[in-house]
């Protein structure tokens, strides 16, 4: 298992390596050109790796594994594994409110609908 974590954060650290080589462009012109291919493609990309994580959370939720352990397992907060596992996207103030004490944008109401 330790192998698989090293070779995972091996792997992101390329990642973040080749965005920072991108960032320190020297041509502003081919910089830019550079983010805008980056930045058409990360979305899509985006949307997979969350489809990949929410599958082995899922996974493991079938399997009992708490959202402890998940978080720990996959280094995020059980609060973001619940979410994962809930299917949220996006920040908290997109979510409608869960109930009472929370707040809505319409200031009131039934958070059950």
């Amino acid at each position: 298992m330790a192998e698989e974590q090293t070779g995972g954060e091996e792997e992101v650290r390329r990642v973040f390596d080749a965005l920072d080589a991108l960032e320190a462009m020297e041509d502003p012109k081919a910089r830019a050109r550079a983010i805008s291919a980056f930045l058409r493609e990360q979305q899509p990309r985006l949307r997979r790796l969350s489809a990949l994580r929410r599958d082995y959370v899922l996974g493991e939720r079938r399997a009992k594994v708490t959202r402890k352990k998940i978080a720990d397992d996959i280094g995020v907060s059980p609060s973001t594994v619940q979410d994962i596992e809930l299917g949220y996207t996006g920040s908290g103030r997109s979510r409608p409110p869960t109930g009472k004490g929370k707040r809505g944008s319409d200031g009131g109401g039934d958070a059950g609908a």
